[in-house]
């Protein structure tokens, strides 16, 4: 029932379109049932008379009746044809922004579990789906419904005997199609998930098709990808073979149905107690009585779809983020960049701790770097601040507030990240730029690029500005598309700064370029620098080594090298024989 409730809420924005719809749907039943009427009327009461005078006359009375009642007709399917499926459409519209509304709330771990695939194939094919189900389910159902009634109750005023032996075929087609139904609900959700595996396969070949063709895998991609397909055909050939056995047993007894009243009514001819003329009109109105319920049983497969495509979409709406704003959560105001971290743990899903009691306080505008071995932590400690995830224990704070406290959206505002996987959206230079800050004036977006050093390559090209970039940035060398978020960040201006690896990836030449625009950004803001190559990293404030079991050391390049540490043998692992170094071991040990 709440599936329902939750449904039929997506209605009542349109519910002027909505009744408009069922009125003319209303209005084509009443005139699809009363032509079997005017047909009786016809044979039973005017071709009867001897005058040929009045038979023309009422003849010439019934034919203007029936052209304005097709008018009419008319008029309602175009009504329900249209705009119908305008409203359709329009609900369609508000349930896809529902649910990637719903999408951009929630944090990084909803995405660590997520399939990018598997939510697309929810927000396209699932919604198209449902959007039918919302403009045809209602309408059809209420038509036929409507049609069913009138049409029993007029075959039972003309002959009940053979109404009665109608009654019995339909109530067997009824069951029939219920226990099929069920049966039909389980196939189209299994179609629903073997379709959704497919497009994530799809999406995530794709999306790597560069290292695809790099290792000439393409072989393996289309093994996997046939797999996941076999499996989908296989789903819908049971579909299939279920909807055959449905649709051609509904047929059947449709036919017995026209066969027991041609039987009965012809006893009931040779006997005297029916008409020709009446049977004629009761044969009419089972075909009246059948295309209904023929639309119903065709119906039942997109009820079974939508309904299956709606149960998965209520499922992504009703996941709530686990990251959201306090009631009483307030803005960040000129922030000045002071962070601590109280006794702060965190782990991955409850699993082992990837962060344990850390207490850190950084003095505003300091340049902090982090480093230590792989799965240390280091990129989680960062993304902690922004509250990208939530701590498990302990609490974050920025000049003295916990990041709880401060609203979301106003927090990240305040915090700056240059990656090294850098992401540009498919689109202008101008509009990656000013992602950074939408709304920024031309001027702004100039002097951002001016002082990322991007902005004479930017002027090199055809477009400028207008550059199209191509999917994630494809037309852009890597060094380039560090430069354009680098760019981002200096119109953003955020009181603290992220530097993730940012150089890691890059030539010694695009290195410099970057190294002199990062010193230039991270002048006057609290910085955090996740360093893989330490020579950047020598005049940092302060380096802070982070291990799985907490902060290990803590000082300045010179301190940290004297002290003999993990530092210490990290940085002549680097750049020194290895020989050269302290093992593990003996650091451990130490």
């Amino acid at each position: 029932m709440n599936i329902f409730k939750k449904f039929k809420s997506y209605y009542r924005p349109y519910k002027g379109l909505f009744f408009a719809d069922m009125f003319c749907a209303l209005i084509l039943s009443v005139i699809d049932l009363v032509f079997p009427l005017i047909v009786r009327y016809l044979l039973n009461d005017v071709y009867v008379l001897n005058d040929g005078n009045k038979i023309f006359k009422y003849v010439l009375y019934v034919g203007i009746a029936l052209l304005l009642m097709y008018i009419v007709r008319y008029f309602c399917q175009y009504f329900i044809t249209s705009w119908g499926h305008i409203m359709g459409a329009k609900m369609e519209a508000d349930m896809r922004k529902d649910i990637f509304n719903n999408l951009q709330k929630q944090s990084f771990s909803y995405y660590d579990e997520a399939n990018t695939g598997k939510l697309m194939s929810r927000i396209v094919t699932d919604l198209f789906d449902i959007s039918e189900l919302a403009h045809h389910g209602p309408e059809d159902v209420f038509i036929s419904m409507l049609k069913i009634v009138g049409s029993f109750v007029i075959l039972a005023s003309i002959n009940s005997r053979i109404t009665l032996i109608l009654l019995l075929f339909t109530l067997v087609m009824l069951y029939f199609s219920y226990f099929y139904n069920r049966k039909m609900r389980n196939v189209f959700s299994e179609n629903r998930e073997k379709i959704a595996s497919v497009n994530a396969q799809i999406q995530d070949s794709l999306a790597g098709i560069r290292v695809v063709k790099s290792f000439a895998n393409e072989n393996i991609e289309n093994t996997k990808f046939a797999k996941g397909n076999n499996e989908f055909l296989k789903t819908k050939e049971e579909s299939y073979f279920i909807m055959g056995r449905f649709h051609s047993g509904n047929s059947f007894f449709q036919g017995l149905l026209y066969l027991s009243a041609i039987l009965v009514g012809g006893i009931f001819i040779s006997d005297g107690s029916l008409k020709v003329s009446d049977l004629v009109i009761y044969i009419l109105y089972i075909n009246t009585f059948l295309n209904p319920i023929d639309k119903l049983v065709n119906f039942t497969e997109q009820f079974q779809r939508g309904l299956s495509g709606f149960e998965r979409f209520v499922e992504v709406i009703n996941t709530k983020p686990n990251i959201i704003d306090k009631e009483d959560a307030v803005e960040l105001v000129n922030p000045k960049g002071e962070i601590s971290f109280n006794n702060v743990s965190f782990s991955y899903n409850n699993r082992h701790n990837v962060l344990s009691n850390i207490n850190i306080k950084i003095q505003s505008g300091k340049n902090i770097a982090l480093v230590g071995p792989s799965g240390g932590g280091k990129t989680t400690f960062c993304s902690l601040i922004p509250r990208f995830y939530e701590v498990n224990h302990g609490s974050i704070t920025i000049d003295g507030m916990d990041i709880r406290d401060i609203k979301i959206k106003s927090l990240r505002k305040s915090i700056g990240i240059v990656q090294q996987d850098v992401y540009l959206f498919s689109g202008s230079i101008k509009e990656n730029i000013s992602y950074g800050r939408p709304g920024a004036s031309e001027n702004e977006i100039i002097e951002a690029a001016q002082k990322a050093n991007i902005h004479e390559f930017i002027m090199s090209l055809e477009h400028g500005y207008d550059t199209y970039t191509g999917e994630r940035g494809v037309k852009l060398s890597g060094g380039q598309k560090q430069r354009m978020s680098i760019a981002r960040v200096f119109l953003k201006n955020p009181a603290i700064l992220i530097l993730d690896e940012a150089t890691s990836a890059l030539d010694n030449e695009n290195e410099q370029y970057i190294q002199k625009s990062l010193e230039d950004l991270t002048k006057n803001r609290t910085t955090f620098v996740i360093a893989h190559r330490l020579s950047t990293i020598k005049n940092a404030d302060e380096i802070i080594v982070l291990t799985d079991e907490g902060v290990n050391q803590r000082g300045t390049h010179d301190e940290l090298i004297s002290q003999e540490g993990l530092y210490s043998y990290l940085y002549n692992m680097q750049f020194n024989d290895i020989s050269e170094g302290k093992s593990p071991t003996s650091i451990s040990e130490g």
